[in-house]
Protein backbone atom coordinates (compact mmCIF):
# COMPACT_ATOMS: atom_id res chain seq x y z
CA UNK A 1 0.00 0.00 0.00
CA UNK A 2 1.56 3.60 -0.24
CA UNK A 3 2.62 4.93 2.60
CA UNK A 4 -0.37 8.23 1.77
CA UNK A 5 -3.29 5.76 2.28
CA UNK A 6 -1.39 4.11 5.30
CA UNK A 7 -1.39 7.38 6.75
CA UNK A 8 -4.62 8.37 5.77
CA UNK A 9 -6.11 5.00 7.53
CA UNK A 10 -3.87 5.57 10.43
CA UNK A 11 -5.42 9.41 10.97
CA UNK A 12 -8.99 7.95 10.24
CA UNK A 13 -8.75 5.29 13.16
CA UNK A 14 -7.26 7.78 15.58
CA UNK A 15 -9.90 10.15 14.87
CA UNK A 16 -12.42 7.61 15.17
CA UNK A 17 -10.85 5.97 18.53
CA UNK A 18 -10.87 9.95 19.96
CA UNK A 19 -14.64 10.41 19.15
CA UNK A 20 -15.30 6.81 20.83
CA UNK A 21 -13.27 8.33 24.00
CA UNK A 22 -14.68 11.65 24.18
CA UNK A 23 -18.12 10.27 23.66
CA UNK A 24 -17.96 7.77 26.44
CA UNK A 25 -16.68 10.93 28.82
CA UNK A 26 -19.18 12.95 27.66
CA UNK A 27 -21.84 9.85 28.37
CA UNK A 28 -20.44 9.05 31.59
CA UNK A 29 -20.04 13.12 32.77
CA UNK A 30 -23.78 13.98 32.10
CA UNK A 31 -25.30 10.56 33.31
CA UNK A 32 -23.08 8.33 35.02
CA UNK A 33 -21.50 4.91 34.79
CA UNK A 34 -23.90 3.01 33.86
CA UNK A 35 -24.90 5.34 31.05
CA UNK A 36 -22.47 4.38 29.39
CA UNK A 37 -23.38 1.26 27.79
CA UNK A 38 -21.46 -0.29 24.57
CA UNK A 39 -24.91 0.52 21.83
CA UNK A 40 -25.41 4.35 23.64
CA UNK A 41 -21.29 4.92 22.94
CA UNK A 42 -21.78 3.39 19.39
CA UNK A 43 -25.19 5.69 18.73
CA UNK A 44 -23.21 8.72 20.42
CA UNK A 45 -20.37 8.22 18.17
CA UNK A 46 -22.29 8.21 15.48
CA UNK A 47 -20.77 4.54 14.17
CA UNK A 48 -22.29 0.90 14.06
CA UNK A 49 -21.63 -1.50 17.00
CA UNK A 50 -19.83 -3.39 14.72
CA UNK A 51 -16.80 -0.92 14.37
CA UNK A 52 -17.29 0.28 18.30
CA UNK A 53 -16.26 -3.53 18.94
CA UNK A 54 -13.39 -3.28 16.11
CA UNK A 55 -11.65 -0.36 18.57
CA UNK A 56 -12.84 -2.03 22.02
CA UNK A 57 -13.89 -4.87 23.72
CA UNK A 58 -16.60 -3.51 26.77
CA UNK A 59 -17.05 -0.14 28.17
CA UNK A 60 -14.00 -0.66 30.75
CA UNK A 61 -11.69 -0.97 28.41
CA UNK A 62 -12.54 2.74 26.32
CA UNK A 63 -12.58 4.32 30.17
CA UNK A 64 -9.20 2.62 30.89
CA UNK A 65 -8.10 4.18 27.53
CA UNK A 66 -9.76 7.43 27.77
CA UNK A 67 -7.77 7.99 31.41
CA UNK A 68 -4.56 6.77 29.56
CA UNK A 69 -5.15 9.55 27.18
CA UNK A 70 -5.84 11.83 30.00
CA UNK A 71 -2.57 10.95 32.21
CA UNK A 72 -0.26 11.38 29.13
CA UNK A 73 -1.89 14.63 28.41
CA UNK A 74 -1.22 15.63 31.70
CA UNK A 75 2.50 14.39 31.84
CA UNK A 76 3.10 15.96 28.35
CA UNK A 77 1.94 19.10 29.94
CA UNK A 78 4.68 18.78 33.06
CA UNK A 79 7.28 18.12 30.51
CA UNK A 80 6.74 21.11 28.25
CA UNK A 81 6.53 23.32 31.57
CA UNK A 82 9.78 21.76 32.72
CA UNK A 83 11.49 22.21 29.50
CA UNK A 84 9.84 25.72 29.05
CA UNK A 85 11.24 27.31 32.12
CA UNK A 86 14.51 28.58 32.78
CA UNK A 87 17.02 27.40 35.78
CA UNK A 88 16.47 24.33 37.43
CA UNK A 89 15.13 26.14 40.56
CA UNK A 90 12.36 27.69 38.20
CA UNK A 91 11.91 24.02 36.46
CA UNK A 92 11.39 22.55 39.62
CA UNK A 93 8.43 25.98 40.53
CA UNK A 94 7.07 25.19 37.21
CA UNK A 95 6.64 21.49 37.55
CA UNK A 96 5.38 21.37 41.40
CA UNK A 97 2.92 24.57 39.97
CA UNK A 98 1.76 22.01 37.22
CA UNK A 99 0.72 19.48 38.85
CA UNK A 100 -0.78 21.20 41.83
CA UNK A 101 -2.86 22.89 39.41
CA UNK A 102 -4.07 19.70 37.73
CA UNK A 103 -4.67 18.41 40.92
CA UNK A 104 -6.85 21.14 41.62
CA UNK A 105 -8.67 21.46 38.02
CA UNK A 106 -9.46 17.07 38.56
CA UNK A 107 -10.75 17.71 41.84
CA UNK A 108 -13.29 20.23 40.08
CA UNK A 109 -14.31 17.82 37.31
CA UNK A 110 -16.27 15.60 39.67
CA UNK A 111 -15.91 11.93 38.10
CA UNK A 112 -18.12 10.47 40.50
CA UNK A 113 -17.12 8.02 43.12
CA UNK A 114 -17.69 4.98 41.26
CA UNK A 115 -15.51 6.19 38.30
CA UNK A 116 -12.78 7.57 40.05
CA UNK A 117 -11.89 4.19 42.26
CA UNK A 118 -12.56 2.03 39.14
CA UNK A 119 -10.15 4.35 37.01
CA UNK A 120 -7.72 4.94 40.34
CA UNK A 121 -6.85 0.96 41.23
CA UNK A 122 -3.66 0.11 41.68
CA UNK A 123 -2.71 -2.09 38.88
CA UNK A 124 -4.25 0.57 36.35
CA UNK A 125 -2.31 4.09 37.99
CA UNK A 126 0.96 2.36 38.68
CA UNK A 127 3.04 3.49 35.46
CA UNK A 128 1.72 6.79 35.53
CA UNK A 129 2.28 6.91 38.80
CA UNK A 130 6.13 5.81 38.37
CA UNK A 131 6.21 8.62 35.11
CA UNK A 132 5.16 11.49 37.92
CA UNK A 133 7.78 10.42 40.25
CA UNK A 134 10.76 10.41 37.92
CA UNK A 135 9.63 13.40 36.44
CA UNK A 136 9.66 15.26 39.60
CA UNK A 137 12.67 13.27 41.31
CA UNK A 138 15.12 14.16 37.99
CA UNK A 139 13.86 18.15 38.30
CA UNK A 140 14.65 17.92 42.18
CA UNK A 141 17.99 16.28 41.40
CA UNK A 142 18.98 19.03 39.15
CA UNK A 143 17.49 21.81 41.28
CA UNK A 144 19.79 19.74 44.30
CA UNK A 145 22.72 19.93 42.15
CA UNK A 146 22.93 23.21 41.48
CA UNK A 147 21.73 24.31 45.42
CA UNK A 148 18.86 25.57 45.08
CA UNK A 149 17.38 21.91 46.96
CA UNK A 150 18.24 20.57 50.15
CA UNK A 151 20.82 17.24 49.43
CA UNK A 152 20.23 15.60 52.65
CA UNK A 153 17.13 13.28 51.95
CA UNK A 154 17.03 11.49 48.43
CA UNK A 155 15.19 13.46 45.35
CA UNK A 156 13.31 9.89 45.29
CA UNK A 157 11.99 10.74 48.73
CA UNK A 158 11.46 14.30 48.27
CA UNK A 159 9.57 13.43 44.90
CA UNK A 160 6.98 11.64 47.41
CA UNK A 161 7.30 14.36 49.69
CA UNK A 162 6.01 16.93 46.86
CA UNK A 163 3.67 14.84 45.47
CA UNK A 164 1.96 14.09 48.72
CA UNK A 165 1.86 17.63 50.05
CA UNK A 166 0.62 18.52 46.69
CA UNK A 167 -2.00 16.07 46.09
CA UNK A 168 -3.77 18.81 49.45
CA UNK A 169 -4.49 21.12 46.11
CA UNK A 170 -7.15 19.03 45.27
CA UNK A 171 -9.04 20.26 48.58
CA UNK A 172 -8.19 23.82 48.15
CA UNK A 173 -10.86 26.70 47.25
CA UNK A 174 -8.62 28.52 44.68
CA UNK A 175 -5.95 29.40 42.13
CA UNK A 176 -4.12 31.58 44.83
CA UNK A 177 -4.46 29.20 47.69
CA UNK A 178 -2.85 26.19 45.25
CA UNK A 179 -0.28 28.75 44.89
CA UNK A 180 0.28 29.11 48.62
CA UNK A 181 0.91 25.60 48.93
CA UNK A 182 3.44 25.38 45.96
CA UNK A 183 5.36 27.92 48.21
CA UNK A 184 4.92 26.21 51.04
CA UNK A 185 6.15 22.87 49.41
CA UNK A 186 9.04 24.77 48.17
CA UNK A 187 10.24 26.35 51.28
CA UNK A 188 10.05 22.28 52.38
CA UNK A 189 12.94 21.74 50.17
CA UNK A 190 15.25 24.42 50.42
CA UNK A 191 18.91 23.75 52.00
CA UNK A 192 18.49 23.36 56.21
CA UNK A 193 20.54 26.87 57.13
Amino acid sequence: MPRLWNETIEAHRRDVRDAILDTTATLVAEDGLRSATMSRIAEQTGIGRATLYKYFPDVESILVAWHDRHIAHHIEHLTTVRDQAGDPAARLEAVLEGYALIAHERSRQRLGGELTAFLHRDEHTAEPKRQLHNLIRDVLTDAASSGHVRDDITPGELAAYCLHALAAAGDLPSKAAVRRLVTVTLTGLRPPA
